[in-house]
């Protein structure tokens, strides 16, 4: 496998404020994920779904070692919120 290509996100764009700001520019997003596969959609797909299992499993035990009081209440999603 090659190195990853350097890409840097775009700068928040005026019309973009209220969107994530971490990283504004989402066609970036893809074509990062996509470069650092090597162009091989099935490769990045592949690597996504392994890091949403791992993400999911990680939110599962830190849920099963915290307490209600450690968070105040807070309690984890599993699902994210519809757009």
């Amino acid at each position: 496998m090659q190195p990853a290509k350097a890409l840097e996100p775009h700068r928040a764009r005026p019309e973009q404020a209220g969107l994530d700001q971490a990283w504004p520019d989402q066609a970036w997003e893809v074509e990062a994920v996509l470069a650092w596969h090597d162009d091989n959609a099935k490769a990045a797909i592949r690597s996504l779904l392994d890091d949403c299992k791992h993400l999911r499993q990680q939110l599962a035990l830190a849920e099963s070692v915290m307490s209600r009081g450690m968070a105040r209440g807070w309690m984890p999603r599993y699902e994210r919120d519809a757009l």
